[in-house]
């Protein structure tokens, strides 16, 4: 091979039940020492990573995770979006994770130092997908509107019929459990 052409390389695995459990357990434990964090610090900490993944040159994998980690934040910094209380609490103790100093691999190793945390961004996207979706819909309303496009809702209105949509799909997700534990449904075996 000619190592001056540009290839990619797609690299799958897969998480077993054992490795499950332990991703299972640091996310436990980042929600219940969320408790001990102040929201802003939580929000500031997940960005940081964010940036300092980006601005580490990383491999594509980890900026794709990056970004969609900024979506988490932005939803949350949102005044239009205005999420609160259960929904906002949602987010934050997926959040929770990257606020801990102490993660899984060191994020200065390079080529993998962020891998952890893109494997955790992955299991919370999966478990967000109706408030990320919601909040993309949102924000192209938004844009609509700044557009001035006619079909575009007013804010409130969108924001409203979007927070409402992505509750209705979180809990046709979770089986219709309102209280069901993110950790499950985070981490199901299938």
């Amino acid at each position: 091979m000619d190592v001056t052409e540009q290839q990619t390389l797609r690299i799958n695995f897969e998480l077993g039940p054992k490795d499950i459990e332990y991703f299972k357990g640091r996310l436990a434990k980042a929600r219940k020492n969320r408790a001990l964090r102040d929201d802003d610090r939580v929000i500031l900490a997940a960005e940081a990573l964010a940036v300092k993944a980006l601005e580490s040159d990383p491999p594509t994998f980890v900026v794709s995770r990056m970004l969609t980690l900024q979506n988490m934040v932005a939803m949350l910094k949102d005044r239009d979006w205005n999420l609160e209380n259960d929904d906002r609490d949602r987010v934050l103790e997926v959040l929770a994770y990257f606020a801990d100093p102490n993660d899984i691999i060191p994020d200065d190793l390079p080529g993998i130092g962020f891998l952890d945390d893109t494997i955790m961004v992955d299991l919370a996207a999966y478990d967000l997908a109706p408030e990320l979706e919601a909040y993309a819909d949102f924000c192209d309303n938004r844009d609509d509107l700044a557009a001035k496009e006619a079909d575009a809702q007013p804010l409130k209105v969108a924001r409203d019929e979007l927070q409402s949509r992505m509750r209705r799909r979180r809990r046709r997700r979770t089986g219709g459990a309102p209280g069901a534990d993110m950790i499950t449904s985070l981490f199901h075996a299938g």
